[in-house]
C-alpha cells in the first residue's frame, strides 16, 4: 500500500514540475474562476419551533433551552454579472436543548446542521444598493437523543428547499454589507420544524490586479514556495492539548470549555500518524497571503490499534506573520478537503461514510539558503461536517513536519 501511495505522489509531483517548466507563471493574478468568486460570513438569530410534540409519546420536557445566536458561511462564484452559485453551511452556536425530561433531570440536546447549494440573483437598486433572492437545496442533518434504550427524538437526514432574501450595501467593489433572511420549510415526514435565520454580515469579492501590479509583486523580494513536499509524524503520547484548546474543549480548573473555537476535536483519537503531503502554489499576494492546492496520504493508528489510511485533496490558506533575513514564519489553515478514508467505523465509533473531509491548521517556518527547507507543527481532523447524522470525527494530535521546497 505505502509503495503505491509513494508512486502516485511522485507521479503527481513530476507532472506539476513538467507543467511548471513549460510556462513560468508568477501566480500573482487570480485564475479566471477565483477572480469571479467571493465569500460571505453572516451572524444573527436562528429560530426553530421545537415543542414536546416532537418527542416520542410518554416524554415531556419541563423547559426548553434556546441559543438564538448562529452563523452562516458561504463560498460563491459569479457566472454572470447578476447571477451566482453559492455553497455553504448554517448552524447555531450551541444546540437546542430539552431540559428536565419527565421531571427526573434528563437534559438532552438536538443537533441541527444545514449545508446548502443555491442560486443567487442580484437586483440593482442604486449605485450602492442592491437586493437579492436566493433558492436552492439544503442537506439537513439532525442528531436526536435516547434515554436508556428508548429513542426519544430520532436522527434524521434529508434534502429540503432553502430560500432567502436580502439587502446589500456596496462599500466598494470588494466589500458588501448584508441584511439577510433565510428559510428552510418544515418536514412532517421527518418530524422537523422549520428553520429560519435573520442575520447581518458581509460579502468579500475577489478583485483581479492589473498586469503591471502583478508583475511588480512577482519581482519583489518576498519568498513564496512554488512546490512543497512534506513528511510528518504525530503521536498521541504527547496528548491532544492543542486539538482541545483550538476546539474549546480543554478543561483547566473550573473552566470546562477553555480555548478558542476555530477547529474541531473528534471522538476517535489517532495514537500514531504519518503523512506525506505535496502542495503547489496557485496564487500569492504582494507579501502576506498565498493559496495552494495539495494532495496527501495519511496513515494513522487509532487508540484501539486499528490501522486506517486517508487520501485527500485540499486547499491551503497561508498567512505570513513574520519575515526575517534567515526565515519566514507563517500560519496556515486548510478546511473541507475531500477525503477517502479506508474505515468509517473505528474504535466502535461511527464516523459516517468512507467519503469525508480533512481539516488542518498549524504554524511553520521556511528557512535555509533560498528557503529550501520547511518545518511545521500542525493538527488534523477528519469528519463529514455533519452532512450525515453519524459523525464521530477523528482527532490527529500534533504532527512534527519536515519539508523541502522546489
Amino acid at each position: 500500500m505505502l509503495k503505491r501511495v509513494l508512486l502516485v505522489l511522485l507521479l503527481i509531483i513530476s507532472y506539476f514540475r513538467v507543467v511548471g517548466q513549460k510556462k513560468e507563471n508568477p501566480k500573482t493574478q487570480f485564475t479566471n474562476f477565483l477572480a469571479n468568486s467571493y465569500y460571505s460570513i453572516n451572524f444573527g438569530g436562528i429560530f426553530y419551533p421545537f415543542t414536546n410534540d416532537n418527542l416520542a409519546p410518554g416524554y415531556q420536557s419541563e423547559t426548553l433551552s434556546k441559543n438564538r445566536f448562529s452563523g452562516r458561511m458561504l463560498l460563491g462564484h459569479k457566472f454572470a454579472e447578476d447571477w451566482a452559485i453559492q455553497f455553504g453551511t448554517m448552524r447555531p452556536a450551541s444546540w437546542f436543548k430539552y431540559d428536565n425530561i419527565n421531571n427526573i433531570g434528563y437534559e438532552n440536546s438536538v443537533w441541527i446542521n444545514a449545508w446548502s447549494l443555491s442560486l443567487k440573483r442580484d437586483f440593482t437598486i442604486s449605485d450602492k444598493t442592491s437586493i437579492y433572492a436566493e433558492a436552492g437545496i439544503a442537506n439537513v442533518t439532525r442528531v436526536g437523543f435516547s434515554i436508556g434504550n428508548n429513542v426519544v427524538y430520532d436522527d434524521a437526514h434529508f434534502a429540503s428547499l432553502i430560500y432567502g432574501f436580502g439587502v446589500q450595501y456596496w462599500l466598494s467593489k470588494k466589500w458588501r454589507l448584508s441584511v439577510n433572511t433565510t428559510f428552510i420549510p418544515k418536514s412532517d415526514t421527518y418530524n422537523q420544524p422549520s428553520i429560519s435565520q435573520a442575520s447581518l454580515g458581509f460579502e468579500y469579492h475577489l478583485q483581479q490586479v492589473d498586469d503591471k501590479t502583478a508583475n511588480d509583486y512577482a519581482n519583489n523580494q518576498y519568498f513564496f514556495p512554488k512546490n512543497i513536499f512534506q513528511i510528518s509524524y504525530g503521536t498521541g503520547a504527547i496528548g491532544y492539548g492543542m486539538n482541545e484548546f483550538f476546539s474549546m474543549n480543554m478543561n483547566i480548573g473550573n473552566f470546562q470549555s477553555f480555548g478558542v473555537p476555530i477547529f474541531w476535536l473528534g471522538d476517535i483519537k489517532a495514537q500514531h500518524s504519518v503523512s506525506l503531503t505535496y502542495q503547489r502554489l496557485i496564487y500569492r499576494s504582494e507579501k502576506i497571503f498565498s493559496l495552494d492546492w495539495g494532495v496527501s496520504t495519511t496513515y494513522f493508528q487509532t487508540a484501539g490499534k486499528e490501522d486506517v489510511f486517508a487520501f485527500s485533496i485540499f486547499p491551503v490558506l497561508r498567512f505570513y506573520l513574520l519575515r526575517r533575513k534567515g526565515y519566514d514564519f507563517y500560519t496556515n489553515y486548510s478546511i473541507i478537503g475531500p477525503t477517502y478514508i479506508t474505515k468509517s467505523i473505528m474504535d466502535n465509533f461511527d464516523s459516517g461514510t468512507n467519503v469525508t473531509y480533512q481539516d488542518t491548521m498549524g504554524f511553520g517556518v521556511f528557512f535555509g539558503k533560498n528557503r529550501k527547507y520547511n518545518a511545521e507543527l500542525r493538527i488534523m481532523h477528519y469528519s463529514n461536517g455533519n452532512i450525515f447524522s453519524d459523525n464521530a470525527g477523528v482527532a490527529v494530535p500534533i504532527q512534527f513536519t519536515f519539508g523541502k521546497t522546489f
